[in-house]
């Protein structure tokens, strides 16, 4: 029998983007939309937590911070069991642990409780951002590959921005704990959905050796056309390095790895800081307290404007495409500290910030997708994000020691701005590296058995 080799990311690549890549698409689109709304929840029930259970500011930072403990956790641990058992198991998985605990923390009833429950919230959660990336950026063509991601990953600022705009309309009506309840039943109803249309990801089956009639049958769901080959291939570009880790720190890619996780990890602190934080600045400011929680909740909202990136991305060098918005990301953030007395003035200011601060760092698992090769991709994103997480902890942590000792409204924002230029010092470092890295080996492939 003659065999007919096909690389599916040529198959990919040749043909329109079908229905069923827009199914995965949405489904990994509510996971990171649900991932958003569960990772901030805590941060706009945070006043209502100061008021019912009479604890001050510092003592709220463990349970801020705790999720973004599991989330490190979870990221570091699910990237390389992606890698291995694949996608879909993982994220299956991560979806049940998010949701159960999140439901289960409207029940705590004490600040340990809640803590608990918060770091194991943050195991799945953690678990489940990198392996959605990476699943959507291995079903799109190569020239589309930025902008859906990114478009993808779009969900995850939606997400926190409905929270805000959901706690501000429940919390007067059932309490803070009808806002954790609600994060607990969307991913679970989620689940049930994702158990039935959930694909492998295709390009981890051929990598792994999987059976061929296994990845026909996602192929065939894109185009007819895949029923005619009897063997599937997929050309990585760049030297066989091992999987996981030895792709991470193999000589073409050490420094890209660091880079790529001191601009995550600092574009975290300046999203951790200020999305935990702003409803509470805002109200020691003057605000009324449902005004600055609509008024904060429009920090993440403008993360939508990742899409223009992925664009662009798609088109230009990414690396200095994000660093860019980095730097603009610096001076909105420092001119939010500038305008808290006009709060017409202050509501334009935190959009147009949170637009270029997210839009920034909703491109960075895209860049990280695009960059490493398959067999180490799921590790790659999942330890950038994992590593980054620690940032969100740094940044929660900031601003209780940044008001402990007394700082300004405005002196708060502007170190916290700071970041913002370190992220782009980053990757236009990580630009230079990649420019002059060590020339890649040809392409490898990992042919599957035919079974016939």
């Amino acid at each position: 029998m003659t065999t007919r080799d096909l690389d599916v990311q040529a198959f990919i690549n040749r043909h329109p983007f079908s229905p069923y890549q827009w199914l995965v698409f949405a489904t990994c689109f509510f996971i990171v939309l649900l991932d958003g709304f569960d990772t901030a929840a805590i941060g706009f029930i945070a006043p209502s937590l100061l008021k019912e259970w009479g604890i001050g500011k510092p003592a709220l930072a463990p349970v801020l911070s705790a999720a973004l403990f599991g989330l490190a956790a979870g990221a570091l641990v699910a990237g390389p069991l992606a890698d291995r058992l694949g996608r879909r198991i993982v994220l299956l998985g991560a979806v049940l642990v998010f949701g159960a605990a999140c439901g289960a923390s409207a029940f705590a009833t004490n600040l340990e409780g809640l803590t608990a429950l918060r770091f194991v919230t943050g195991i799945g959660l953690g678990a489940a951002m990198p392996n959605a990336v990476t699943l959507i950026s291995e079903f799109c063509p190569d020239g589309r590959r930025a902008v859906i991601t990114n478009a993808m990953f779009c969900g995850f600022p939606l997400g926190a921005a409905c929270g805000g705009f959901l706690a501000a309309w429940m919390i007067p009506q059932w309490g803070w704990r009808s806002v954790l309840a609600l994060g607990g039943i969307a991913p679970v109803a989620l689940l049930v959905v994702m158990a039935f249309t959930l694909p492998e990801s295709v390009r981890h089956m051929v990598a792994r050796g999987a059976p061929a009639e296994r990845t026909r049958a996602v192929l065939r769901r894109i185009h007819a056309s895949a029923a005619d080959a009897t063997r599937y291939v997929t050309a990585e570009q760049g030297a066989r390095t091992g999987g996981g880790f030895a792709v991470l720190f193999s000589r073409s890619y050490a420094v890209g790895t660091v880079m790529l996780w001191l601009a995550y990890f600092m574009g975290l602190v300046i999203f951790y800081a200020l999305i935990n934080w702003m409803p509470i600045l805002f109200k020691e400011a003057g605000l009324p307290a449902q005004t600055a929680t609509l008024i904060a909740a429009l920090f993440p909202l403008g993360g939508v404007g990742a899409i223009l990136f992925g664009w662009l991305m798609d088109r230009y060098d990414a690396n200095r495409v994000i660093a860019i918005g980095f730097g603009l990301t610096s001076l909105a953030v420092f001119l939010i500290g500038q305008v808290a007395g006009n709060v017409g003035l202050l509501t334009v200011t935190v959009f147009g910030a949170g637009a270029l601060m997210n839009t920034a760092q909703s491109s960075l698992p895209a860049l990280a997708a695009a960059y490493y090769p398959t067999q180490g991709r799921a590790t790659g994103v999942a330890w950038m994000l994992g590593i980054g997480r620690f940032g969100g902890i740094a940044g929660s942590f900031l601003v209780a020691e940044l008001a402990r000792r007394q700082l300004s409204f405005g002196q708060v924002f502007m170190v916290v701005a700071a970041a913002a230029l370190v992220s782009m010092a980053a990757l236009l470092v990580k630009l230079a590296a990649d420019r002059n890295r060590p020339a890649a080996a040809g392409p490898a492939l990992r042919p599957q058995v035919d079974p016939h």
